[in-house]
């Protein structure tokens, strides 16, 4: 006669699932292809956004971008601050063009939102966290200063603070 099993937990079993975020700004379907954003123009073809001419027939929809935009719910903020940057203000918030527009060749969902005074300096929203995190790394290349990132992966948002 055997005797009886005990059960043994395994790894696997004692494993935590993580909460996996879902940016609602994704789509939860695919779109028809080709697809053109009404608001800015990029296409949607192959499963990505790029800067190209819309073939004849294309279907209408909107971008991530444009729907961040539209709602004014950014996914990245860059604070700039200092005396450093109130004496060059100009020079600095033309770097901060200068990285939007070398990002948005590649990748049309990564735009500047606004640019504004906020109590300190200027606060910048952007529609994504890579060019926040650009625009940081190239502040901190080109000026030094004092650079802080703080990613809420729950939010999926990136504060990123210049100060010199």
């Amino acid at each position: 006669m055997k005797a009886p099993r005990k059960h043994v937990r395994t790894h696997r079993q004692e494993q935590l699932l993580e909460l996996v975020v879902h940016d609602t700004y994704k789509s939860k379907r695919k779109l028809p292809e080709p697809a053109r954003c009404k608001e800015c123009g990029a296409l949607w073809r192959r499963g990505r956004w790029s800067w190209a001419a819309a073939p004849a027939g294309a279907h209408a929809g909107l971008c991530p971008a444009c729907k961040r935009i539209r709602d004014r719910f950014p996914a990245g903020y860059v604070a700039l601050q200092g005396e450093f940057f109130d004496a060059h203000r100009d020079e600095v918030l033309g770097r901060v063009r200068r990285c939007e527009a070398a990002e948005k060749r590649g990748h049309p969902l990564e735009r500047i939102m606004a640019i504004g005074a906020d109590g300190q300096g200027v606060l910048v929203t952007t529609t994504g966290a890579h060019l926040a995190r650009r625009i940081g790394d190239a502040l901190k290349h080109a000026y030094k200063g004092e650079l802080d990132y703080r990613y809420s992966k729950a939010d999926n948002l990136l504060r990123v603070r210049w100060s010199r």
